[in-house]
């Protein structure tokens, strides 16, 4: 399954930005376990490459591992070493550019209609739409009047009820951090997280 029908199937993208980096395995073997196969371990954590190693060396192929915040050639170079199945940019530049060089799956961040036509241009394998919170639901349906068959994942501040919002505007996926990971990658409450895991589940299932 290549990324577009992974998302297009899943729906949903969980983004990992642990302070800790045992939590962040946990994290991410938790969602895993709760039926959430794709997962974006940001490079801004703490280990983070340690961590998305540490989830591939467990969970082989079974699930899309992603590193996030990639912004240099050489953060996309680590992050495929570590064994990173995903890119994950928050803009355009020489992070994104390596990966689509490497041949990488990528979801490219995108806000405006030039950088939507420059991501595109690249290859990229979705658009994430970053800041979604700037301009809404409403953003991303005007958006995608230009580009209606481009594939958007809107990616900050996506709690559940926004999540609904945004996919009736047509987004393909969402990516979502706090509102699904809550305090686990800092040490805090699993069983919170797989309860919320399997809330956000039934929301992307209708």
């Amino acid at each position: 399954m290549d990324l577009s029908t992974a998302l297009r199937t899943e729906r949903l993208v969980a983004i990992i930005r642990g302070r800790e980096a045992e939590a962040s395995f946990r994290t991410v073997m938790a969602l895993v376990e709760a039926g959430l196969p794709l997962i974006e371990v940001s490079l801004s954590g703490k280990d983070a490459l340690t961590v998305i190693r540490r989830a591939r060396a467990e969970l082989g192929d079974a699930a899309w591992l992603g590193a996030g915040t990639v912004l240099t050639a050489a953060d996309a170079r680590r992050a495929a070493e570590a064994g990173a199945n995903l890119i994950v940019t928050p803009g355009l530049g020489a992070g994104l550019e390596e990966s689509v060089r490497q041949g990488l799956p990528t979801l490219a961040g995108v806000m405006t209609p030039s950088e939507v036509i420059a991501a595109d241009a690249l290859g990229v394998s979705a658009l994430k739409l970053f800041p979604a919170s700037a301009g809404g639901p409403a953003y991303l349906r005007t958006l995608r009047a230009p580009f209606p068959e481009l594939p958007f994942v809107p990616v900050g501040g996506v709690d559940a009820a926004a999540a609904q919002e945004y996919f009736a505007a047509g987004a393909v996926a969402v990516g979502v951090g706090s509102p699904l990971v809550g305090d686990a990658a800092d040490g805090g409450d699993l069983d919170g997280l797989r309860k919320r895991a399997a809330e956000f589940r039934a929301v992307c299932a209708r």
